[in-house]
């Protein structure tokens, strides 16, 4: 966008390739947006903060230009869009793009200092500009080069930084919970999963570790240390009416059967046995079915923490949104330096909308710059 303008643009990227998160997102296809983004997708100390950027530049704007560039797409679930061949064309799209309007790209260079008046000392010699523009996002996946420096940047120039956490990332256990859940390993359930007021829908994954899965990822944004979350693995089903009408009907049967025929049977032995209810549901009190079916619709519990950075698809937090004009992207305390993307405390949910923000906040600081 700045290049379509006419200035003079310089990317450097410490990276040897740029856009590796792009490359391997959506299992290598990239989810590059959703047809349903809405300023409530996104997570914020200050939940405005996104709406002029993602009004200003939609999902049907980096539609148009992934059809302008022929290339081929479909909708999975819930509005999350895919290439249909590869990551790569995304990339492709995008380095073609710059290339039209004469913006320069630089791989494989490592800046070392930043200087007032935006002097830059890197490792393939120094630059100057007028207007600086970071885009380094946060340390989520390290193993792909990702850090804090535009977090070390902002603090250098003075501009706050929320704290920065993992998001969408698995959930782990301790070590008595892991006991119960281990067996459970690959085992995934379709679930309604809330923290505090928030509450997702989609399916969730029992790991070696803890949980994951959709579910799981989306709540893990909202959750922090020390919070209870409440999972139920029968969304829509009263679970305990269900067994009550099937002690009344099939009295000799075992509660872990009938949960099979809406559970995995894997589950509903795991959850039986938790509630030590492996006997005929003739011979259990209605009080006790309903601790049962309980264990199924309120499964409350909290876990140890997370997979961390390591695994995280995203970086919650990030530079304070109240240092940043909503509009230009400008720092209010440093005139030229601008933030973008996902190094700002703007999270979106899983299924394309981190890669939307990243798309309109960069046009909008672009159309300034």
């Amino acid at each position: 966008e700045a290049g379509k303008r006419g200035r003079k643009v310089l990317v450097l990227d410490h990276a040897k390739k740029v856009a590796g998160k792009i490359r391997i997102s959506g299992g290598g296809r990239c989810n590059f947006t959703n047809l349903y983004v809405k300023p409530t997708n996104f997570l914020s100390a200050n939940p405005r903060f996104c709406v002029s950027a993602l009004s200003r530049y939609t999902q049907l704007d980096f539609i148009a230009l992934v059809e302008k560039h022929s290339i081929a797409w479909h909708e999975k679930t819930l509005g999350q869009l895919f290439c249909n061949t590869s990551a790569k064309q995304i990339i492709d799209m995008l380095l073609k793009e710059c290339e039209d309007t004469g913006v320069t790209i630089q791989a494989n260079t490592k800046i070392t200092q930043v200087d007032v008046g935006f002097r830059l000392k890197t490792d393939r010699g120094d630059y100057s500009c007028r207007s600086l523009v970071v885009a380094t996002g946060g340390p989520s996946v390290p193993k792909m080069g990702a850090t804090g420096f535009g977090y070390t940047l902002a603090k250098q120039f003075g501009i706050q930084v929320v704290q920065p956490r993992a998001g969408l990332v698995p959930l782990t256990f301790d070590e008595e919970l892991l006991a119960r859940t281990k067996k459970l390993a690959g085992v995934s359930v379709d679930v309604s999963v809330r923290c505090d007021n928030v509450q997702f829908s989609e399916a969730l994954l029992f790991t070696h570790r803890g949980l994951s899965g959709p579910a799981i990822l989306q709540i893990s944004s909202y959750w922090t240390i020390g919070k209870e979350i409440v999972i139920d693995m029968a969304p829509g089903k009263d679970v305990f009416a269900f067994l009550k009408d099937a002690k009344s009907s099939r009295p000799k049967q075992f509660p872990a059967t009938i949960l099979a025929e809406i559970l995995s049977k894997r589950l509903a032995q795991s959850i039986t046995d938790d509630c030590g209810l492996d006997v005929k549901l003739a011979d259990i009190p209605d009080k006790k079915l309903r601790q049962l079916g309980l264990a199924v619709n309120e499964w409350r519990m909290t876990p140890k923490g997370s997979e961390g950075f390591r695994t995280a698809e995203v970086t919650a937090g990030g530079i304070d949104t109240s240092e940043i004009s909503s509009k230009t992207f400008e720092a209010k305390k440093v005139p030229g330096l601008y933030f973008i993307g996902e190094v700002i405390d703007v999270t979106g949910h899983l299924g394309g909308f981190n890669f939307q923000w990243a798309w309109a906040s960069g046009h909008a600081a672009g159309e300034y710059v």
